[in-house]
């Protein structure tokens, strides 16, 4: 342990683990370690009598609920884009090949108290019972335009500079009704606020454009895909990428207390009485609170159902996202559904997550309007975590601090954050141009 790193990783959660493997595939020298016996972190995976001792305080789980060792639920569930960034940065380190993906079966979107698929061609658009007559043809000439548009074809911006015009007076143009601007940014864009829409509106169409390219991809129901297993096969991947690069893993080290010099800058990380030198440290918020600061926190409740959700079409693995003004809330909410399907439960058993930014400290009435749309559930563990975000001046000290995950229940915001931190402790852009076909996802 007494030796000298280009980078020791503190917690083994997804974004470190991501980083974890950047930097490895990069020649560094990285160092990664956990004071926890298991990997993953905050987001990592618990089979049922680990779920149970977790939220129940005890091990002993309904013997109906079926063998503890075929569950695998995920902490923090996200779907990945097929197209998306994380996809693009897992076939950059090459750990796909230590992974298997499916298709998920279903994107929805919950309008005026329905559940409802979420269109996201003219085609579509055209079907969808989520507007009148009218709407339709509007939302499809939208649709078109977007999916026309092209960076350097200047005919298909049909005058409009995307980088100078808001996605409000886009969407002005075309004429859409607000009930409909709320699915394309919430449900499509996957926007988590309305703030995108005084903003330039070149982000809005790529979001839509990978939305719907993603959709494509593999002809499904829905533009996501997720690991067979879960996503607790992720951080183990990365383990295993590290190890083939030099890299060197270790669980169970308590303590790691971060050590700096008198300038205020990361000097290396003392566990159990040894020291490991280093020039630059990355960790999850839980390794340096006092350079934190909470700025939220995410409601959620975890249910084991025997059936889909009610109106997806069956779907053995689906997201329903619910835009806030549907609800009268500040923020949009969030169900996660994944099955046998995906191995993360035993033949027949389904796993709900729904999830939300809290804003009242009483999960269980704030997630009433998502959990009432499950239909009946077997078993629901409530829960709550705190929000950080880095306050330190990496800089100043060479600390790379994670965000806590957010309440989304895809990957876009998680990877943007990874991509950020990636450019800030390298001082390069990831190159993010790779064959995607390199990862593929089995249908059934």
């Amino acid at each position: 342990m007494d030796e000298e790193y280009d980078v020791i990783v503190l917690g083994t959660g997804l974004k470190e683990c991501i980083l974890s493997g950047l930097l490895s595939v990069d020649g560094l020298k990285v160092l990664h370690m956990d004071r926890n016996d298991y990997y993953g972190g905050e987001s990592t995976s618990l089979n049922l009598t680990q779920l149970w001792k977790r939220f129940k305080g005890n091990d002993k789980p309904p013997e109906q609920l079926g063998s503890s060792r075929e569950y695998n639920v995920d902490m923090i569930p996200k779907f990945m884009m097929a197209n998306g960034a994380l996809v693009r940065v897992l076939i950059h380190t090459d750990v796909t090949k230590y992974l298997n993906f499916k298709a998920v079966d279903g994107g929805f979107v919950y309008n005026k108290g329905k559940i409802y698929k979420v269109p996201a061609t003219d085609v579509e658009a055209l079907k969808s019972p989520l507007m009148g007559l009218f709407e339709k043809r509007r939302a499809r000439k939208f649709f078109i335009y977007v999916q026309e548009y092209e960076d350097d074809d200047p005919k298909s911006h049909e005058g409009l500079d995307l980088n100078k015009v808001t996605a409000r007076e886009i969407i002005s143009k075309y004429g859409l009704e607000d009930d409909t601007i709320d699915f394309i940014g919430h449900a499509l864009a996957l926007h988590i606020d309305d703030s995108y829409l005084d903003q330039p509106a070149m982000d809005f169409v790529k979001r839509m454009k990978l939305y719907a390219e993603s959709l494509a991809r593999f002809e499904g129901g829905s533009p996501y895909i997720y690991p067979l297993y879960g996503l607790g096969e992720l951080p183990q991947a990365f383990a295993r990428l590290s190890a083939v690069y030099g890299g060197t893993y270790m669980l169970n080290k308590p303590e790691c207390k971060v050590e700096f010099d008198s300038d205020g800058k990361v000097v290396g990380v003392t566990s159990e009485g040894e020291t490991a030198k280093c020039k630059k440290v990355v960790c999850d918020p839980s390794y340096l609170p006092d350079k934190v600061k909470q700025v939220g926190k995410v409601a959620r409740a975890i249910c084991i159902m025997s059936h889909p959700i009610p109106d997806t079409n069956n779907s053995h693995s689906c997201q329903v996202i619910l835009p806030q003004k549907q609800l009268g809330r500040k923020s949009d909410m969030y169900l996660f559904c994944c099955s046998y399907a995906h191995n993360v439960a035993p033949k027949g058993q389904y796993i709900a997550f729904v999830s939300t930014e809290a804003e009242t400290d009483n999960p269980e009435i704030e997630l009433k309007p998502g959990i009432d749309l499950l239909g009946p559930v077997d078993q629901i563990f409530f829960d709550t975590y705190d929000r950080f975000i880095p306050t330190n001046n990496h800089e100043a000290d060479n600390c790379f601090i994670s965000t806590s995950f957010d309440a989304t229940t895809h990957f876009e915001s998680t990877v943007t954050d990874v991509l950020q931190m990636y450019s800030k402790i390298t001082g390069k852009a990831l190159d993010l141009s790779v064959d995607l076909s390199a990862a593929s996802a089995a249908s059934e």
